[in-house]
């Protein structure tokens, strides 16, 4: 397995809980309870505030953070992983952890993940072409990280490792006016 470097206090908290869940043999069911609340942080705006909002103490966080995971039925490893992320205040790089995590299991799976912002969620048989396209392109097996982003305003951005391809229609026009600045 190739090393995979993820920097910084998401970097952290994310490489501890992947050794943690490697070392329990619980690498995919971690993964399914990080899913199930970036799912429940999807459709919940309360639970984003809470999440980026520095105006709730880390026992508000805390309080609010177990209620929902007895809830949502996260618990063990997972559990104690939010809990402790919300003891010390950095519940505003959940995010960034869950993706640091999502991409330390695909290195260790040998897979690649391509994030995608598009402007408007993908249709099923969009999502599958572009699969097909970037799985030809790399030779691997290619997980789609799929973001919805509206200021795209059309067209998508591919980030695969190291290489983005913008093909937004925002970036589109922000070309043609450098164009036209020019011209004058």
């Amino acid at each position: 397995m190739a090393e995979t470097l993820i920097s910084g206090v998401a970097g952290r908290y994310a490489n501890a809980l992947f050794e943690l869940a490697r070392e329990a043999g619980a690498i995919d069911a971690v993964k399914a309870d990080l899913d199930a609340f970036v799912a429940l942080l999807a459709e919940s705006d309360d639970l984003k505030r809470l999440v980026r909002s520095p105006v709730f103490t880390s026992e508000e966080q805390e309080k609010a953070i177990a209620a929902l995971l007895a809830k949502a039925g996260i618990s063990g490893l997972s559990g104690n992983f939010f809990k402790t992320v919300a003891a010390n205040r950095r519940l505003f790089a959940v995010e960034a952890i869950i993706r640091g995590y999502n991409a330390l299991v695909a290195a260790h799976k040998g897979e690649v993940v391509a994030e995608v912002a598009v402007a408007q969620p993908l249709s099923d048989a969009h999502a599958a072409t572009l699969k097909g396209a970037l799985d030809a392109m790399t030779g691997k097996d290619v997980r789609l990280d799929v973001s919805v982003d509206p200021s795209l305003l059309g067209g998508l951005k591919v980030k695969i490792g190291s290489r983005l391809v913008d093909a937004s229609l925002r970036t589109k026009l922000n070309s043609i006016r450098t164009a036209m600045k020019e011209v004058r």
